[in-house]
């Protein structure tokens, strides 16, 4: 995950709208699922997916009142706690 990238899909949801991500990811799933699809595409794949379900995560903090960097820096904190445990 990296918090720029989830930072400029945050301002694409304030811009446009949730959906287009959730759609996003509805399709990158779909496609992993595909036979075709080599170990380095389903990575990349995944790291895509970990970014936009990771801006989703923040948009909802942020919806909730949280302000936009408090709400990146602690879900960054969350996602690094887990990989430290």
């Amino acid at each position: 995950m990296r918090l720029p990238l989830i930072k400029h899909i945050v301002d694409f949801v304030d811009t446009h709208d949730e959906d287009w991500v959730v759609e996003s990811i509805e399709l990158l799933e779909h496609m992993s699922e595909a036979t075709s699809v080599k170990d380095e595409e389903l990575d990349v794949i995944g790291e895509l997916l970990s970014n936009l379900y990771g801006a989703l995560e923040v948009h909802k903090a942020i919806k909730s009142g949280t302000e936009k960097k408090v709400a990146l820096n602690d879900f960054m904190k969350r996602v690094m706690g887990s990989i430290d445990s």
